[in-house]
C-alpha cells in the first residue's frame, strides 16, 4: 500500500467517524422517539445519491468549560447541496445526537456559508431544525451566530425560497430564523417551538402547560399560525417539502416550472352550474370549486388548520403554477377577519415575489364585525390585503362566485386594486352591502311610515336585489370583464392566464413601502 493509499484510507476513516454522528447509543435513543437522523433526513429530502456535504471536518473553537476535550461530529450540523427533482438546492440538517445539535460559532458559520452560496447561485434553501438551542459554553459567540443567520434570512427573503422544517425542539432565539423563512413544516408529537418553555412560564406566571400544548405542531398550525404544515412524521415532512418546491421557481428571476399534467385545458364541469345554493344564507365548500377548476383536482394547501374562513393554496392551470386565495363560505360565512387577512397577505406577497400568478375567488359578505376584531386591529390587518394586492405585479385574476360586498369586495382583488382579468358567475352579487341592509338604510323612512312596514321592507329588498344583487351593474361599468357560465370556468381562466403570463408592470423606484404590519 502506497502513501496515497494510506492517505485515502485515513480520509475514509475520518469520514466514517463523523458519519457515526453522536455514536450508536445517542443515535438509538434518537430513533426510539420516532425521529430520523439528520443524515437520513437529507437522504430522503434529496434525489438519491445527489447530496454532497460541505464542511464535514469543521470543529468548534471553544476553550471554556472543558470544551477543548469535547468532540462534536460536524459541530452538530450537516450542510451541503443536492438535487430535488433534478434541480439544485442547498440545505442544512442539525444533528441532535451530537451535543443536542446546539448552535455555536462554527455551527452557525457552516449554515451561513451554505446560505451565502444559495443566494449567489439563486437556488432554494432548506433548513432541517432539531436543536437544543444556543451552546451556552460559547456565550456571545453563539448569539452572534444566530444574528448572522437572521441577517441572511432577511437578505435572502424574496430572492430565493426559504423553507424550514421543525423536526425536534426549537426554543428561544432559535425560533426566529424559521419564522423569517417563507414556509414552516412541523412534525406532530416530536417537534415544538416556543420563546420560553413550560418551566419558565410556570415559574413566572404560575401557568401549567405541556410542551405540546404550548408549542407543538397543532398549536402552531391551528392557533398561532406560525407554522404552515403539520406533518405525520419526518418522512411525510420531507416528502411535502419536495412537493412544495415543485410549484416554485428556484429564484425571483425565474418563472415556476411548467409541468405536463395531462388534464385537458378545455375541460368543463357541469356540476359547477349547480354548486351555488338557492338560499344566500346556505354555505358550500369553496374547495369543491377549486378542485374542479385546477389540473387533476390537485391542490397544495398551507395553513389548512388556521383561519379556515379563507383558503390559500398552490395548484396548476394547464401546467402553470398559480396561487389561489378564496373565501370559504363554510367557515364564518367567508368573512374576512384579522387572522384571515394575515394569512392571505403573507401568501400573496410570497407568490408575487416568486412570479406565481394569483387567482382570487371571492364569496365574501364583509369584514367580521365585533369589538374584539376592532380592538385587535382589524383596520390595520385588513388594510394589508388592500396593500398587497395593489403592490403585486404578477398576473392577477378574479372570479366572483356569489357575494362580494363593500370593503371586502375591494380587499379580494377588485379591478381597482389591479385585477387583470375579472370574471363573475351569474350568481354573483357585487354591491356595497346585502339587499336587506341596504333597503333598511335607503328606505328607512318609507318603511317606517308604511301601513305594513314589513311588506314595504320586503318590497324594497326585492327592488334592491333586482338592481344590484347581480354582476351586471359592475359589468356595465367595466369592473367585471365577463360574466361566464360556471361550468366553463376552467377554460376561461386558463385562457386568461395564457394571455397574461407575459405581463410586465413597472412601479416607481423606492426603497420599500411601509406596509401596515
Amino acid at each position: 500500500m502506497g502513501i496515497v493509499d494510506d492517505k485515502i484510507k485515513d480520509l475514509r476513516d475520518r469520514e466514517a467517524r463523523i458519519r457515526a454522528m453522536g455514536g450508536d447509543k445517542a443515535v438509538a435513543k434518537h430513533c426510539e422517539k420516532g425521529k430520523l437522523t439528520a443524515r437520513k433526513r437529507l437522504d430522503l429530502l434529496f434525489d438519491p445519491g445527489t447530496f454532497h456535504e460541505i464542511d464535514m471536518f469543521v470543529k468548534h473553537r471553544c476553550v471554556n468549560f472543558g470544551m477543548p476535550e469535547v468532540e462534536i461530529a460536524s459541530d452538530g450540523v450537516i450542510t451541503g447541496h443536492g438535487r430535488i427533482d433534478g434541480r439544485p438546492v442547498f440545505a442544512f440538517a442539525q444533528d441532535f445526537t451530537s451535543r443536542a445539535g446546539s448552535l455555536g460559532e462554527m455551527h452557525a458559520k457552516k449554515i451561513c456559508k451554505v446560505m451565502d452560496m444559495a443566494i449567489k447561485a439563486g437556488v432554494p434553501f432548506v433548513g432541517l431544525n432539531d436543536s437544543g438551542g444556543a451552546r451556552i459554553q460559547e456565550g456571545v459567540d453563539a448569539l452572534s451566530g444566530y444574528g448572522q443567520i437572521f441577517y441572511r434570512n432577511s437578505v435572502a427573503s424574496g430572492v430565493i425560497p426559504q423553507i424550514s422544517a421543525i423536526m425536534g425542539p426549537t426554543a428561544g432565539g432559535a425560533v426566529y430564523s424559521p419564522a423569517m423563512t417563507d414556509w414552516i413544516f412541523m412534525v406532530k408529537n416530536t417537534s415544538y417551538m416556543f420563546i420560553t418553555g413550560p418551566d419558565v412560564i410556570k415559574s413566572v406566571t404560575g401557568e401549567e402547560v405541556t410542551f405540546e400544548d404550548l408549542g407543538g405542531a397543532m398549536a402552531h398550525n391551528e392557533k398561532s399560525g406560525v407554522a404552515h404544515f403539520a406533518c405525520e412524521d419526518d418522512a411525510d415532512a420531507l416528502k411535502q417539502i419536495r412537493t412544495l418546491l415543485s410549484y416554485l421557481p428556484s429564484n425571483n428571476m425565474e418563472d415556476p416550472p411548467i409541468v405536463q399534467t395531462g388534464d385537458d385545458p378545455r375541460r368543463t364541469d357541469p356540476a359547477l352550474d349547480k354548486i351555488i345554493p338557492d338560499s344566500p344564507t346556505q354555505s358550500y365548500d369553496i374547495k369543491d370549486v377549486i378542485r374542479s377548476i385546477v389540473d387533476n383536482g390537485e391542490i397544495f394547501e398551507p395553513h389548512a388548520h388556521f383561519a379556515q374562513n379563507i383558503i390559500v393554496c398552490l395548484a396548476r392551470l394547464n401546467g402553470r403554477s398559480v396561487g389561489i386565495i378564496a373565501n370559504q363560505p363554510k367557515v364564518l360565512a367567508g368573512c374576512l377577519d384579522i387572522n384571515a387577512s394575515d394569512k392571505a397577505t403573507r401568501f400573496i406577497r410570497f407568490c408575487d415575489a416568486f412570479n406565481i400568478p394569483l387567482l382570487t375567488i371571492a364569496d365574501v359578505p364583509g369584514y367580521l364585525p365585533g369589538s374584539q376584531q376592532e380592538w385587535g386591529g382589524i383596520i390595520r390587518h385588513g388594510a394589508k390585503l388592500l396593500w398587497c394586492y395593489s403592490e403585486a405585479t404578477v398576473p392577477k385574476m378574479l372570479l366572483v362566485t356569489r357575494k362580494d360586498y363593500g370593503g371586502s369586495y375591494l380587499a379580494m382583488c377588485s379591478k381597482d386594486l389591479g385585477a387583470d382579468m375579472a370574471l363573475a358567475w351569474p350568481s354573483a352579487e357585487i354591491a356595497v352591502m346585502g339587499a336587506a341592509g341596504a333597503a333598511n338604510i335607503i328606505h328607512r323612512r318609507e318603511i317606517k311610515s308604511a301601513a305594513d312596514p314589513e311588506a314595504k321592507r320586503q318590497e324594497k329588498i326585492a327592488e334592491y336585489n333586482e338592481l344590484f344583487s347581480n354582476p351586471y351593474q359592475a359589468a356595465q361599468r367595466g369592473y367585471i370583464d365577463a360574466v361566464i357560465v360556471p361550468s366553463e370556468t376552467r377554460p376561461r381562466l386558463i385562457e386568461a392566464l395564457e394571455v397574461m403570463c407575459t405581463k410586465r408592470e413597472m412601479r416607481a423606484p423606492k426603497k420599500h413601502g411601509n406596509i401596515p404590519v
